[in-house]
């Protein structure tokens, strides 16, 4: 017969008056975290007390009950209500639910209860807050009542806003709370799915791919055409914007390409139509153009417009201002932020006088047009007064402006019968395209023809900015040119410099190549020398006679750089075919020849290898190969197993900063050895390594959920 287990008697609780309360030393707790005790008051007093306190009989010498009690278990509670009482918002007798101990050791139940306590799981606060958010209760007083910020109540919700089906993923542990607030950049739960269910497969499962496939149909707030039209434009025509609520997300992605695109061709056309009203005959709008579409264009010569005298006030009170607070700052290591706005205020405010519109003729404006497009920062950029050949007065016609007072027969901008002008022509395009190849073999294949003449147009391009900069070897290049002209009359074609000074064309251009950092240089040492001529060519000779030697040299040096022509081009392609191979390959030897004598850097030229540029153009074996020449052979194998897409992207972010360049862009300057085995990076990429600031920062947001 089996002795009968012993039942257990659990502590009784008693109501015990406040004052009869003492904090026990035996308290565990020693260290403040979580709630303050401030909060825990405010809690009590809004909620009443929700747990008892834990206390003993306090015994006198000779071991009998002196009818106060000590606190143990429930320290914290116990300041809450001690904090409430002085502030007389509770009364010191006050009866206080308490469970009374007689037995075991108090410091082992203070221990004991703090120990044992376990903070609700994530997804159950997660949760508990949209059912408050359901009950009624907006987030400003969720927050408040449990005191914490009103994005933290925001970033809570978010997260219960998941698809319940990753929910319970999470809740099995099948993923972290990194990636379940990776999640939370979309609110369609069909795409967070397909999402999860292609990266779990995949195991390229961190963060921020998961962020990257949810958002790659969409475009960044910073995109130039949102800046253009606006965020708040785009979201009143009913766009939705996605936002991260755990990271930087730079303002968010816009989801309706489409409908921004309408915005941008919109508001285009109301400013073309505004420039236009100035007198033009065209305007061409598109939010880019590519690199060199004025080049056969004749470009009218404006005058600045007179300030009138408010302006000029304007512009000396500005400047007066901008002196004042530059020198009460200017020894201040960050300048306060309501003083820094106002210094871009004055910047911004100066700089549109000085970029105001020139005046033209207006007998010129009604033959020539205008570029409406938009800069790298959103900004509208207006290049005024460009005439076309088809434009220009007849040579022979008796009349000294025989097409200023042609009749109304249809061309814009030109007045009719009547004397009324006309609306002027507007053309309204969309910026430039390039689509990446389809995945092809994963075999080794030649580049294809347009990817290589885009590399070998950078190229050119940097080395006219790097020839335009050294004089002595332009004089070279172009006494170099003269010479086979002259002594060797089949050797003129072996040149890459098209010594008429005739300024090539791109026939296919890389996208950006018209914000890129030599196209910028060019422009920039343009528009200098431009300034610094004589509007008249008739003036021209006398204006080059008294330049010194030095001023020749580098005017030298620049004009004679625009007739670099180093772009490799498909025989059949070049002069309709009338250049031979020979011809083709003698001309890119020249170009490689000065590309050594300038010293030519395509890496301080601003090219990178990226997805759009190169590695979403050539096959998966050669993006293998380039990634194990830059990086080595352990950085290849890491990506091997992606598919195409995914293995571009995580090529380019292990390629940055290795300063690799594809062959088209080396030349005979640059020499390029497969990297050794570890070569160029540490640590593997984060799909395939613990990312230790994600893991922390998920660690974070669980320790803080836990501690209330």
């Amino acid at each position: 017969m089996t002795k009968a287990t012993q039942k257990i008697t659990l502590s009784p609780s008693r109501d015990i008056p406040f004052n009869k309360l003492v904090l026990s030393q035996s308290n565990v707790r020693r260290i403040k975290g979580g709630v303050s005790i401030e909060q825990l008051a405010e809690s009590i007093a809004e909620r009443t007390l929700l747990q008892s306190l834990n206390v003993r009989a306090v015994l006198s010498d000779d071991g009998k009950e002196t009818g106060m009690f000590e606190v143990p278990a429930g320290g914290r509670r116990y300041r809450a209500l001690e904090l409430l009482v002085k502030q007389k918002r509770m009364a010191k007798t006050q009866a206080v639910p308490c469970v009374v101990r007689d037995s075991g050791s108090a410091l082992d139940d203070s221990f004991a209860e703090n120990d044992q306590r376990i903070g609700l799981h994530p997804l159950d606060q997660f949760r508990a807050f949209q059912a408050l958010r359901d009950s009624g209760m907006s987030e400003e007083e969720i927050a408040a009542r449990h005191f914490v910020a009103v994005a933290v109540v925001k970033q809570r919700l978010r997260l219960a806003a998941v698809s319940p089906v990753l929910l319970d993923v999470y809740a099995a542990d099948g993923m972290t709370l990194e990636q379940l607030m990776a999640f939370t950049v979309t609110t369609d739960h069909a795409r967070q799915q397909e999402v999860w269910d292609k990266v779990s497969r995949s195991g390229c499962d961190a963060p921020f791919q998961i962020r990257r496939q949810l958002t790659e149909q969409t475009v960044r707030a910073f995109d130039r055409r949102v800046q253009f039209v606006g965020l708040a434009s785009y979201e009143a025509a009913g766009g939705v914007v996605l936002r991260d609520l755990f990271e930087a997300d730079d303002g968010g992605w816009l989801q309706d390409v489409a409908l921004l695109d309408r915005l941008v061709a919109e508001k285009l056309q109301t400013e073309a139509e505004r420039i236009g009203a100035e007198g033009w005959k065209w305007i061409a709008a598109a939010v880019d153009f590519p690199f060199g579409h004025t080049h056969g264009l004749r470009e009218l010569q404006g005058e600045p417009a007179e300030l009138t005298a408010e302006e000029q006030n304007a512009i000396e009170a500005l400047s007066a201002e901008q002196a004042m607070l530059e020198a009460e700052h200017g020894q201040a290591d960050e300048l306060p932020e309501d003083v820094d706005r106002r210094l871009g205020e004055i910047e911004a405010a100066l700089q549109s006088f000085e970029e105001r519109p020139m005046v033209f003729d207006a007998a010129e404006m009604a033959r020539a047009g205008a570029f409406v497009s938009v800069d790298s920062e959103g900004r509208l950029r207006v290049a005024r007064g460009f005439v076309r050949s088809e434009d220009e007065p007849a040579a022979t016609s008796d009349q000294p402006d025989a097409d200023a007072g042609t009749e109304g027969d249809g061309r814009t901008g030109i007045p009719d019968a009547e004397g009324k002008a006309t609306a002027p022509t507007i053309v309204v395009g969309g910026g430039q395209s390039d689509v990446p190849d389809e995945e092809g073999d994963d075999v080794e294949r030649p580049l294809p023809d347009r990817l290589i003449s885009e590399l070998s147009a950078y190229r050119t391009l940097a080395l006219r900015d790097a020839l335009g900069q050294q004089p002595q070897v332009a004089f070279q290049a172009v006494l170099h040119s003269f010479v086979l002209a002259t002594f060797y009359p089949f050797g003129s074609e072996l040149n890459c410099l098209e010594i008429s000074l005739r300024s090539p064309s791109f026939p296919v251009q890389p996208p950006g190549l018209q914000d890129s950092i030599p196209a910028k240089a060019i422009a920039a040492r343009h528009a200098a020398w431009k300034a610094k001529l004589p509007a008249s060519d008739k003036d021209l000779w006398a204006a080059l006679t008294a330049m010194d030697g030095a001023a020749q040299a580098e005017l030298f040096a620049h004009c004679a750089a625009q007739a670099m022509n180093a772009i490799s081009e498909p025989a059949n392609r070049v002069h309709h075919g009338r250049m031979s191979a020979q011809g083709i390959r003698g001309r890119l030897d020249q170009a490689d020849r000065l590309s050594r004598a300038v010293g030519l850097d395509m890496i301080r030229a601003g090219w990178k290898p990226t997805v759009d540029n190169y590695l979403g153009r050539v096959t998966k074996h050669r993006i293998l190969q380039t990634v194990r020449e830059a990086k080595g052979e352990g950085s290849a194998q890491l990506i091997e197993h992606l598919k195409k897409p995914d293995m571009a992207r995580e090529a380019e972010r292990l390629l940055d900063g290795s300063g690799w360049l594809p062959e088209p862009l080396r030349g005979a300057e640059t020499e390029v050895a497969p990297a050794a085995e570890g070569e160029g990076g540490d640590s593997l990429p984060a799909f395939l390594s613990e990312d230790e600031e994600a893991t922390e920062g998920a660690d974070e947001v669980e320790e803080i959920i836990a501690a209330e």
